[in-house]
């Protein structure tokens, strides 16, 4: 493959994901218009957001064993194609209950996108340092999703409505799937376990309905999928999380790391949305714009992370991301009812947190992935990803739902405190081990 091709291919696989996940950034200041047009609680607007993280973590494992079974360029246009289809039906959706069920299929499709997406990188570039450099600009790339969603948004909400947040996609998946070109590689041809896919989605589902409403029953019965999931990740040929994974060194802290990250952000886009819109009275464009101090580092600061994970490891800017969206979370929590330039810097050290941990964990773990499991590889990391993502919508959520906002975001620090002092641990358990 060309140079050029190459950084075309890049850029095609880049905006995919910039797709998915503009798909949550531009929904978020769509909630209200939402509400307003099809009914429901704060409970309801939850499930448009979750009802897309959830499916999208579940079948993330999946995505990631597909690509790797049938070949990661076949699953990313299948995938690619199939969200482009499912936002235009999105963008007509008759009713609450329906949208939360397309939700659900483009986190599926999602899915498809993702770990396919980092598969084909890794293997655009064998070489460990210029596949930290690629991940740097994929992470830029796809950091613009973050920074242009919440005014893109507002921007089609107040000249529109919420409908145009989905229309918006249709020609991003046209142009994704014609930059990215190349010839398919030979598949590893593993198995593909439906049941395990079923449970962890069920899973899922119970986990965010009991922190949600507050159901216990939900919560029993999560349990009991987990362990019925648990018990056919053991005994099946095929295993949704491989062994040779979960045995690799640090992989447990960078997953949990990942889970933290994700809850911070998500549950802070959630919690601040609501605070800005509801609280505030801002309009979708002022809420967009008032984004801006969270969402502009991600947009340039991952290549300053790229330069750092090829020269010292991913270890520092994972420990230094998460330190910073503690401080944010906190200074959050402090700023409520302060004015916005107050509020503004929790946002700004959210901001440099996020783009300073994630595009480490992304290297680090699909660097360390034995050949042939770079797909399932991403596809674990970002499963656990939005897992957390799906728990800290839900958790803080709920504590929103009370009027105490400055709880959920005290809520935040302390998980991404957890991940901060357990990524330190093992970042001096290394150093100990090489002297």
């Amino acid at each position: 493959m060309t140079t050029t091709a190459t950084r075309g291919s890049l850029l095609g696989v880049s905006l995919a994901y910039f797709l998915v996940l503009l798909d949550t950034t531009v929904l978020t200041v769509a909630l209200p218009g939402i509400r307003a047009d099809l009914g429901g609680s704060v409970a309801g607007q939850q499930w448009v957001v979750n009802g897309y993280t959830v499916s999208f973590a579940a079948f993330l494992l999946g995505g990631g064993a597909l690509a790797d079974r049938f070949g990661p360029l076949r699953v990313f246009r299948w995938g690619v194609a199939s969200f482009g289809v499912l936002s235009l039906v999105s963008a007509f959706a008759p009713n609450l209950t329906v949208l939360v069920v397309l939700r659900v299929l483009l986190g599926v499709a999602g899915a498809a996108c993702l770990p396919s997406s980092l598969a084909l990188i890794s293997r655009m570039h064998p070489d460990p340092a210029a596949r930290a450099k690629a991940l740097g600009a994929w992470a830029a790339i796809t950091g613009v999703a973050l920074a242009a969603g919440p005014i893109a948004g507002g921007l089609l909400v107040d000249l529109a409505d919420w409908r145009a947040v989905f229309l918006v996609n249709v020609p991003l998946a046209a142009l994704g799937l014609a930059l990215t070109r190349g010839r398919e590689t030979a598949p590893a041809g593993r198995g593909f376990d439906v049941r395990s896919q079923l449970a962890a989605c069920v899973f899922l589902g119970l986990l965010t309905e009991a922190i949600v409403d507050a159901q216990p029953v939900a919560a029993v019965l999560a349990l009991l999928v987990l362990a019925l999931f648990v018990h056919r990740e053991r005994r099946s040929a095929a295993p949704s999380v491989p062994p040779v994974l979960v045995r690799s060194r640090g992989v447990a802290v960078n997953l949990f790391a990942g889970a933290a990250v994700n809850f911070v952000l998500s549950g802070a886009l959630f919690a601040v949305t609501l605070l800005l819109q509801d609280e505030r009275h801002l309009t979708p464009v002022e809420t967009g714009l008032a984004f801006l101090p969270l969402t502009l580092p991600t947009a340039f600061n991952p290549l300053l992370t790229s330069r750092i994970v090829a020269a010292r490891g991913p270890r520092l800017p994972v420990v230094a991301g998460l330190t910073l969206l503690t401080a944010g979370a906190a200074v959050l929590a402090a700023t409520v009812h302060a004015p916005y330039p107050l509020l503004a810097c929790g946002l700004l050290l959210l901001g440099f947190g996020v783009s300073l941990a994630l595009p480490a964990l992304v290297t680090g773990v699909v660097t360390a992935a034995p050949d042939g499991y770079a797909g399932t590889a991403g596809g674990l990391l970002n499963a656990v990803r939005q897992v957390g993502a799906t728990v800290g919508v839900a958790a803080m959520g709920a504590v929103v739902a009370t009027g105490a906002f400055g709880w959920a975001f005290v809520l935040a620090a302390a998980v991404a405190a957890s991940g901060q002092l357990l990524s330190f641990c093992q970042r001096n358990s290394n150093s100990r081990a090489h002297l």
